[in-house]
């Protein structure tokens, strides 16, 4: 009986009121921001050559035969290493030993000249005749000999140390004189040809320094800009540009990432995480007090993890970069310890 009493009468008393909800908030990670630089950075791609005067093709000036080949294309050489045998056509052969008897001819000549002119059997005129046919004589036989005449079999050799990029001849074949052998590129005479979109072209300067990294991979190789083209490249569309690099630190034909280094950014640095996107564009999240407040920002540029931004920054606080994509503006935060910014 009394149980029933009692329920009727928590029927009848007035309901308690529960106690209002706590305003919901989101749990965020901070980071203070700083304002700093970043280097400005142009990326482009090329493959080692040689530069325009890095590479050099050989030849001799006499015709005849290419008897043997000492070495093959790609192979690194040493100055004055052997690089073909050469011997000489019976033409060149004789057109040398033609010269000798020419020359021995007119000293024979020239004495018995001057033999009659002491006798005054002979005029001085004739001797400056005879004077002179030895003179062309020597003339013709010198020419020869700087060609190389008068050596049956020749050996050409590297003028410098390098690789031997070409072979352009075949051995037992007959060349002109002149006709180009072999061509051997410098050591140090290898650059990097990287394409630079042609809009880029006025940011690009002799001397700026370059990070290359290899395609096929490995570590990068620094080198700086030494040339930029005035004109488009007819096969590729792009802005010719070589990059020095150091001897040996390259491969004739190796694929690189060149970034180049054109100024420097200067801005506010924040976690790359920070920054958000949408239809009005890139914006970020601070945290005031305990509510988040939106920034619109323009991003410069991006250097890893981090990114130079320009906009209304409160530099007395920090910037949410964990837990933004739920935040909109005004809404209630509570803050995890602050991370560390990264300088």
């Amino acid at each position: 009986m009394n149980r029933w009493i009692v329920a009727v009468l928590l029927l009848l008393l007035p309901p308690v009121a529960r106690a209002a909800d706590p305003t919901p908030s989101v749990l965020v990670q901070t980071q203070a921001a700083h304002k700093g630089a970043l280097p400005d950075l142009l990326t482009a791609y090329g493959s080692a050559q040689p530069s325009l005067n890095g590479a050099m093709t050989l030849s001799l000036q006499q015709d005849g035969r290419v008897t043997a080949i000492a070495v093959t294309p790609g192979e690194a050489v040493r100055k004055d290493e052997r690089l073909l045998e050469f011997t000489a056509s019976a033409a060149a052969s004789s057109a040398w030993k033609q010269a000798v008897s020419a020359l021995a001819l007119a000293r024979t000549q020239r004495a018995h000249t001057a033999q009659l002119l002491a006798q005054r059997l002979a005029t001085r005129d004739q001797l400056a005749q005879v004077d002179k046919a030895v003179t062309d004589a020597q003339a013709s036989l010198d020419a020869l000999k700087r060609e190389g005449a008068g050596q049956a079999a020749q050996t050409l050799t590297a003028p410098f140390d390098g690789i031997v990029t070409a072979i352009l001849v075949a051995q037992g074949e007959r060349v002109a004189p002149n006709a180009p052998l072999v061509t051997l590129t410098r050591l140090d005479g290898l650059v990097v040809t990287v394409g630079v979109e042609p809009g880029d072209r006025v940011r690009v300067h002799p001397g700026q320094p370059v990070s290359l990294t290899p395609l096929s991979g490995g570590s990068a190789v620094q080198g700086d800009v030494v040339r930029v083209d005035g004109m488009l490249n007819p096969k590729t569309r792009m802005i010719d540009t070589d990059i020095r690099v150091p001897a040996g630190a390259v491969i004739a034909g190796e694929t690189f990432r060149a970034t180049v280094t054109i100024g420097q950014l200067n801005g506010w640095l924040v976690p790359h995480e920070a920054v958000l996107t949408d239809e009005t564009g890139a914006y970020l999240f601070q945290a005031v007090g305990n509510k988040a407040h939106r920034v619109a920002v323009k991003v410069l540029g991006t250097l890893r993890d981090t990114d130079v931004v320009t906009g209304q920054l409160r530099p007395e606080s920090p910037v949410v970069v964990q837990g933004n994509y739920q935040l909109a503006e005004g809404a209630m935060i509570r803050e995890t310890p602050p991370r560390e910014a990264e300088r």
